[in-house]
C-alpha cells in the first residue's frame, strides 16, 4: 500500500535533488571563471556540497520510492548526523560572535575596529592565515571607491562618511594615530602623532599598502564575519526545523517501508 510519509519523502527528495544540480553547476563555473587564489578557494567546497546533497537526496528518494530499507537507513543516519553538526554549529557561532564592536566615534559617521575586542577563537584563525585573507582584501580591492574619490573629497565630509567595517579598519589609519587629513587614503604624521599604537607605524599612503596589515583591519574583517555568522546562524534554526520535520516524516517512512516487506516476506 502507497503511504503517504513515503511519497512525501519522495518529494522533498526530488526538491533537493534538483537544487544540487545548480550547486554543483556553480562550483564548476567558480574553477573555470576563477582569476585569483580566492575565488578559487570557494569552488572544491561548493562541488562537494552540490555532491553530497545529490547523493543523500538519491538515497532518499531510491529508499522511499522503491521500498529499500537499508537505504532509506542510511538517509535517517546521514541526516541525524547533520541535524546535530548543524545544531552544534549554530551553538558554536553564536558564543564566538558574542563578543566585540565598533567603536563610535564622536563626530564621525565610521566606527573604530579594535582587535583585542573579539574572540579569542575567531583572532588565533585570522593571525593564521592573515597572509591569504589580506591579499584576498587586496584583490577585492575595498579601497577603491576611496583611492578614486581622491583630494576631491573634503575633510569634514569624509568625518561624516559611513564607512564599512573593513574601509574603517583597512583603508584609512586609526583615529589614535593623529595623522592629518590629506586625503581619503593620503595621510602624513604631525608631531602630535601617537607611537603607542602598532597599527601607526604600519600604515602607508601606497594604494597597495594602507593599513591592510593592520591590526584594526584584522578587526574590520572579524566584524563582518561576526554579522554574517550572526545571520548564518538564525537561518540555521530555521533549517534545522525543516530538517526536524523532514526527518520525522523520513522516520514514519522508514517505519512503513520495514512494516511493507515484512508483509511481503510472510504473507
Amino acid at each position: 500500500m502507497v503511504r503517504v510519509s513515503n511519497n512525501l519523502v519522495g518529494i522533498l527528495n526530488i526538491i533537493t535533488f534538483l537544487i544540487s544540480i545548480p550547486i554543483i553547476a556553480g562550483g564548476i563555473w567558480l574553477s573555470r571563471q576563477a582569476n585569483t587564489e580566492c575565488e578559487r578557494f570557494l569552488e572544491k567546497p561548493v562541488i562537494a556540497l552540490g555532491i553530497f546533497v545529490m547523493l543523500v537526496s538519491l538515497a532518499g528518494l531510491i529508499g522511499s520510492c522503491c521500498r529499500v530499507s537499508w537505504l532509506l537507513w542510511v538517509y535517517l543516519f546521514v541526516m541525524f548526523l547533520l541535524i546535530l553538526l548543524i545544531f552544534c554549529f549554530t551553538i558554536f557561532a553564536f558564543v564566538v560572535t558574542n563578543k566585540g564592536a565598533g567603536e563610535a566615534l564622536s563626530g564621525k559617521g565610521y566606527k573604530e575596529y579594535r582587535l583585542g575586542d573579539y574572540s579569542n577563537w575567531l583572532q588565533k584563525r585570522v593571525n593564521n592565515h592573515w597572509g591569504k585573507i589580506q591579499s584576498c582584501l587586496q584583490d577585492s580591492k575595498i579601497c577603491k571607491t576611496l583611492i578614486d574619490d581622491g583630494s576631491s573629497t573634503k575633510v569634514e565630509d569624509f568625518y561624516k562618511k559611513h564607512l564599512s567595517a573593513l574601509q574603517s579598519g583597512c583603508c584609512k589609519p586609526s583615529n589614535d594615530c593623529n595623522f592629518a587629513y590629506v586625503s581619503p587614503t593620503n595621510w602624513t604624521r604631525t608631531a602630535s602623532s601617537s607611537s603607542t599604537n602598532p597599527d601607526c607605524g604600519l600604515w602607508n599612503n601606497d594604494p597597495n599598502v594602507l593599513c591592510y596589515s593592520c591590526q584594526s583591519c584584522k578587526a574590520g574583517l572579524l566584524d563582518n564575519i561576526k554579522s554574517d555568522w550572526k545571520r548564518v546562524a538564525v537561518l540555521n534554526i530555521i533549517f534545522l526545523v525543516f530538517l526536524i520535520i523532514v526527518y520525522s516524516v523520513g522516520c514514519c517512512a522508514f517505519r512503513n517501508t520495514r512494516r511493507d516487506n515484512s508483509y511481503k516476506r510472510y504473507p
